[in-house]
Formats: structure tokens, C-alpha cells, sequence
């Protein structure tokens, strides 16, 4: 007769170093999977009682030892049910990637991570290591034999075919994989390939939300032992995820599960910038955000991320205007607050701006005014921002755009003062394209000219950005090619871009990377963002 199984998945978030919080909220969660849900089995994310990734609280001993207690607290409660959590574990001078089957109160079998990934954004091998005796974890629930592995090795053929050789017709995988554009059909063909290689099912289980500079987007996944992918749950968002496996025919049928109705492009990054900036703020006590608001289209998008985020009664937007503002910004500033209900401040920078001017007038005496002029605008703004912040409370939003960092097009001190860049991980054309697709999700709230208009930095008479840099299409596409692809200067020109225009691009890219190193987290979108990703030493001689 064939078993069934009922499998509950927590996509929830788990957020790093709550120890207490996270055991709590596991177990209660482990009760409603059990009463609300009549599942058999629970599982949780990678590493859910720590958080992902604790990363150097591992190498405290009162924190593991916090964990290990943790987790025996939360196994003599479980009853009625099989758990499996995600935590550290040490053994002596080393730790382990694990996740542990919890049952009959007590703490069954331990699975530790074969694979540990040590790219891009991950060091798991800086805090973990990898069993030299490790072994295939299989257990059994209800007659169905289960087996366990933990996210990387999902991604090598040996895991699960070992596992499943030893007897498991159905895989469960938590979880801690960040979102970056176009990662989910790479993630379904590996399922679907794991899935006709072994003939097993696979449950995916990812996490939900923001840390520091990474966002996980959830959207876990089912597979049928025949490889069928079935529709993604919501991304971005915490929510039980419930489903019958049946151990004969190896298929998976859904009970509770939403499906993600907008897996476009703009959509998740939208939806990956905007959870960031939420839980970047409500994880380090943030309950107000301020930002300038100068009319052009960077600050208009973070405006509108920052409202989705926290709700537009908990944004303020200050105009910021100096002796070169245009109307037409003052205009636009106030049109979008009007529209999205959010208070605008006014100050002007002339006094202060002036004030500096007249300092420096001895110093400066027969020299012409340059960059150091326009820069002392930006640095106003930004010393009138940080002072309301620390005035009112509240973080600072800084508008910076992944184009401008890359290229050194912002002053340090200035506009990239602020404790978290919501789209530092999107070039320009990004920041356009999403602002186009904001509008068609509810009421307009950015106005069609801020859209419209040739970006300027308004720092001197009729400034425009194309002035200093080649036009945001080129630009953009230099360095996806560059940054995010890694390509040489030898590719790109290749490529059919002007070899002049490469050599000033990927000289600005060279000589800005202490202003990056620098520069405020941002949530990662992409496949190489700047920070924790891409991280280039300042003092080089390399040349590429």
C-alpha cells in the first residue's frame, strides 16, 4: 500500500544571532505544523537557528554553545512530529553545517554539509569544515524513506545519488540561497536534472529575507521523481508551504501553496530591493528612514522603495535646493510627495554652501572653480542629512546607483552619506527600467518627467551626467561586460565598443574602488555586485 507523506516547509525568516527568538518561534512553529497542518514531517531552513550566515559569531564559543542548548530544548518538545532544523554544530575545535532530525523528544540523526561553496558570497569554508567520515543521512517516517542534504550539495550529482542509493525516495533540501536576476531557472534545471538522475522527489526549502547586503527570496520548490518542477512558491515572502508526497508514484501534490503570480525581471528585483530596505531596517531598530529628494530619478525610485518598504508615514523626503536647481526639481519633488502621502523638507544649501566658499576664499585665492566647488554642494547636503538623522532618529537613505559607484560618479562624504543604498546593485538603466515598471503597479507615484528627463547631478550651470560619462546605455553595457561577466578590456572591445571609451570606463572603474570599499550595503541582486561579492583590493598594479 502506498505511503504518504505530509511535508510542511517554514519559508519564514530566521534573522542571524536571535538564538533565543529563532528557538522559540521553531518551536512553535514545529506545534502548528503538527496541529494546524497534520504534517508528519517539518522542515526549516539552513541554518535556521543561528540565522544565515552568522558568519564570524562562529568562532564564539558561548554562541555555539547557545545553539547546541537551543536545540535540545526545542527536540524534548517535539512529539507527534519529525523536525528538521538547521543549525551550527561543534565538535571540538571544529563546526559543521548541519541540520538535525528531531523526534520523540529527543535529537535523532545529524546530517553535516558535504559541499561548503567558497564563491561569490559565500566563505562557508572560513567557519566550517566537512566530515572526513561523513555519510549519506536516510531516516524513515511513516514507511517513506527520507533523505537529507543541505543547499550546495544539491548542486554535485554525488549527494543525492549516494543518498538515494541508500534508500530515499524523497529528499528534502533546506535552504540559504541569496536571490540575483535569473537564478531561478538555474535553480529548477538542477532540481529537474537531480530529479532524472536519482528518480527521487525533491522539496526545496529557501529562505526568506534581508541580511545586511543579501536577500533571500524563498521561492521554494517542489519536483516530482520524474523531474517535473512544480510553480514556485511566492518569493520574498513568509509563508507555510504544505504538501502530500506520495512515496509510489513519487509525485507531490500541493495543499497550501502560492504560487508566485510575477516572476518578471523588474518584479523580483523590485520586490528583492524593497524586502532588503525592511528588514535592513527593522533588524538594526530603524522605524524612519530619510533621504534627499532632488527630483531626478534616482532619488524618485528610492522614495518609492522606501515607502513600499515601511509605509510612506515613516519616510521623509528632503529638497535640497542650491543656486543651480532647477525649478522643474523643486516641482518634481513635490508632485511624487504629494502623490504617495510622504512629508518633504525644504532646505536650502546657499548659507551653509557660501559659508564654506568664504572659508576657503584665502586658500583658494586665483585658483578656477572645478570639482571641488561641486563637490562642496554634495558635502553640504549630505552633513544637513546626517544631522536631521541624528536629530530625529531615523537611518539615511543614500540614492547611489550601481553605474555611479562603479565609475566613481558620486562624492564621498556627500550624496553617498547613509547607512544603506537600496539600489546600489542596479545600474542606471536598471533604475529606469524599474521605475517604468513601478508605475504600472498601482497608482503612478513617479512622475513621467523625472523619467523623462536628461539625468544631472544640478552641481553647475546646464550639468548634465552625459558631459562626464558616456551615455548610460554604453556605459551600462561596458561594465556588465566588465564587472559582472569579468571580461577583459581585449573582450570588450572585441565586442565592437570604442577602445577609447573601454580605457576611460575601466580606468574610473580602477581608480573609485576606495570610494566603493567605502560606500554603504546594499541589497545584491545581481550576479557580481559590488561589497561582500566583488571584492578587489585598492592598492593594484594590475591592468586588464
Amino acid at each position: 500500500m502506498a505511503n504518504t507523506l505530509r511535508v510542511a516547509m517554514a519559508q519564514f525568516d530566521f534573522p542571524v544571532g536571535d538564538v533565543a527568538g529563532n528557538a522559540a518561534r521553531i518551536a512553535d512553529m514545529i506545534a502548528v505544523a503538527r496541529d494546524e497542518y497534520g504534517a508528519d514531517v517539518v522542515l526549516f531552513p539552513e541554518l535556521a537557528l543561528s540565522g544565515y550566515p552568522p558568519e564570524d559569531l562562529l568562532y564564539r564559543p558561548a554562541f555555539l554553545h547557545e545553539c547546541e542548548t537551543s536545540l535540545q530544548g526545542i527536540a524534548a518538545a517535539t512529539h507527534g512530529i519529525v523536525a528538521v532544523v538547521g543549525w551550527p554544530q561543534a565538535a571540538g575545535s571544529v563546526v559543521y553545517n548541519a541540520a538535525s532530525v528531531l523526534r520523540d523528544g529527543a535529537i535523532g540523526v545529524t546530517y553535516r554539509k558535504r559541499e561548503l561553496p567558497n564563491y561569490a558570497v559565500f566563505d562557508e569554508r572560513r567557519w566550517f569544515e566537512v566530515d572526513p567520515d561523513r555519510d549519506d543521512c536516510v531516516f524513515e517516517v511513516n514507511g517513506v524513506s527520507v533523505g537529507l542534504l543541505i543547499c550546495e550539495d544539491l548542486w554535485f550529482p554525488e549527494p543525492a545519488a549516494s543518498t538515494v542509493a541508500r534508500g530515499a525516495s524523497l529528499l528534502l533540501v533546506p535552504n540559504a540561497s541569496p536571490f540575483e536576476h535569473d537564478k531561478h531557472a538555474q535553480r529548477d534545471a538542477v532540481l529537474a536534472q537531480r530529479a532524472r538522475e536519482t528518480g527521487a522527489g525533491i522539496a526545496y526549502l529557501n529562505l526568506v529575507g534581508g541580511q545586511d547586503a543579501l536577500v533571500f527570496d524563498g521561492a521554494s520548490v517542489v519536483t516530482d521523481g520524474d523531474g517535473g518542477v512544480h510553480p514556485a512558491a511566492v518569493a520574498f515572502a513568509e509563508q507555510w508551504l504544505v504538501v502530500d508526497f506520495d512515496a509510489a508514484t513519487r509525485r507531490f501534490a500541493s495543499l497550501q501553496w502560492t504560487v508566485d503570480g510575477d516572476e518578471s525581471r523588474d518584479a523580483l528585483a523590485w520586490r528583492a530591493v524593497v524586502r532588503g530596505t525592511a528588514d535592513y531596517c527593522r533588524k538594526n531598530g530603524f522605524e524612519q528612514v530619510w533621504l534627499g529628494l532632488s527630483g531626478g530619478i534616482d532619488s524618485a525610485v528610492v522614495l518609492a522603495i522606501a515607502a513600499d518598504a515601511l509605509g510612506p508615514g515613516n519616510v521623509t523626503a528632503v529638497r535640497m535646493p542650491s543656486r543651480y536647481t532647477a525649478d522643474l526639481s523643486n516641482d518634481l519633488a513635490q508632485e511624487q510627495c504629494d502623490a504617495m502621502g510622504v512629508r518633504l523638507l525644504t532646505l536650502p544649501i546657499e548659507n551653509p554652501f557660501q559659508g564654506y566658499l568664504d572659508a576657503l576664499a584665502g586658500t583658494f585665492a586665483g585658483l578656477p572653480a572645478d570639482t571641488t566647488e561641486e563637490n562642496l554642494q554634495s558635502r553640504t547636503r549630505g552633513a544637513l542629512m546626517m544631522a536631521l538623522s541624528n536629530k530625529f532618529g531615523g537611518l539615511l537613505l543614500t540614492t547611489g546607483n550601481k553605474s555611479e559607484y562603479a565609475v566613481g560618479y558620486a562624492t564621498i562624504y556627500g550624496d553617498m552619506c547613509g547607512g544603506y543604498a537600496p539600489i546600489k546593485d542596479l545600474y542606471k538603466t536598471e533604475v529606469f527600467q524599474l521605475a517604468r515598471w513601478r508605475n504600472t503597479v498601482g497608482d503612478r507615484i513617479i512622475p513621467q518627467a523625472v523619467i523623462e528627463r536628461p539625468p544631472s547631478a544640478e552641481l553647475r550651470e546646464n550639468q548634465l551626467d552625459q558631459d562626464s560619462l558616456p551615455p548610460y546605455d554604453v556605459l551600462d553595457a561596458i561594465l556588465l561586460r566588465h564587472v559582472d561577466q569579468e571580461q577583459s578590456r581585449v573582450e570588450i572591445v572585441a565586442a565592437g565598443f570604442d577602445a577609447a571609451v573601454v580605457d576611460r570606463v575601466l580606468r574610473l572603474v580602477r581608480i573609485s574602488e576606495w570610494k566603493r570599499h567605502q560606500a554603504a550595503p546594499g541589497p545584491k541582486v545581481s550576479r557580481r555586485a559590488f561589497g561582500r561579492e566583488r571584492r578587489y583590493p585598492i592598492s593594484s598594479g594590475w591592468r586588464d
